[in-house]
C-alpha cells in the first residue's frame, strides 16, 4: 500500500518530463493600410498643455458686460472682475484688436447650512457615581441657514472661443452696499488666486 503513492508520483514525473507537443510560432503583422501613413490620431496622444502666457488681454464675451442684480450692478462688477484680471497681469484689449480672452462673470446668491451642537449640564437625568452626581442632558443640534454671494468666472481662448479656464468663489452676503462691493472684490481675488493654473 505504501507504494502505490510513489508509483503515482513517478508516473506524474515521468508526464512533466516528457516533450511538449505545442511549438511557438508567429505570422507576421499584415501590412498597415496606405491612409495609415498620413493619417494622425490626436486622441492616441496626450494633449499640448496649454501655455497661459501667450493670453495677455481680455475683453468681454460677446462684448456684454456681466448682468448685475439686487448684489451688485454690472458696473460694479465689471470693476471688481478687472481689479482682479489686473492683478494677475492681463490687461483690456485695445479697441479693435483680438483679445487673448474673453471673460464671462456671474454673481448669484446662494444658501448654506451649517450645524451647531450646544452640549451643555442641566436639567437632564440625574446620575450618580461614587464621586458624587449631576444633571446631564443630551446635546442639542442646531441647524442654520445663511446666504453667501458666489462669484462664478470663465475664461474663453479669444480666437476659437473654447474654455480654457473656469472658478468660482464666495463670500459672506451681508453688510452695507459698501460692505458687499468690498466682499464681491475679495471674492473675485479668491477666485483668480490660481490663475493661471500650473
Amino acid at each position: 500500500m505504501h507504494r502505490l503513492p510513489l508509483a503515482f508520483a513517478c508516473l506524474a514525473l515521468a508526464a512533466c518530463s516528457s516533450p511538449n507537443p505545442y511549438v511557438a510560432s508567429s505570422l507576421p503583422l499584415p501590412p498597415a493600410p496606405p491612409q495609415a501613413a498620413s493619417t494622425f490620431d490626436a486622441s492616441a496622444y496626450p494633449a499640448t498643455p496649454r501655455d497661459y502666457s501667450r493670453y495677455q488681454s481680455w475683453a468681454w464675451l460677446n462684448d456684454h458686460l456681466p448682468a448685475g442684480n439686487a448684489l451688485a450692478s454690472p458696473e460694479e462688477i465689471a470693476e471688481a472682475v478687472s481689479e482682479g484680471l489686473d492683478q494677475r497681469g492681463l490687461r483690456p484689449a485695445r479697441i479693435g484688436t483680438m483679445p487673448g480672452l474673453r471673460v464671462s462673470a456671474e454673481v448669484v446668491t446662494e444658501r448654506r447650512l451649517r450645524q451647531v451642537q450646544d452640549s451643555y449640564y442641566g436639567g437632564g437625568p440625574y446620575y450618580g457615581g461614587p464621586y458624587g452626581g449631576g444633571y446631564y442632558a443630551p446635546p442639542v443640534v442646531r441647524t442654520y441657514e445663511y446666504q453667501v454671494m458666489v462669484v462664478r468666472l470663465r475664461l474663453f481662448d479669444g480666437s476659437s472661443l473654447q474654455e480654457v479656464w473656469n472658478t468660482q468663489a464666495e463670500t459672506a452676503n451681508q453688510g452695507s452696499q459698501s460692505q458687499r462691493a468690498d466682499a464681491l472684490r475679495a471674492a473675485v481675488g479668491k477666485a483668480l488666486s490660481a490663475y493661471p493654473p500650473r
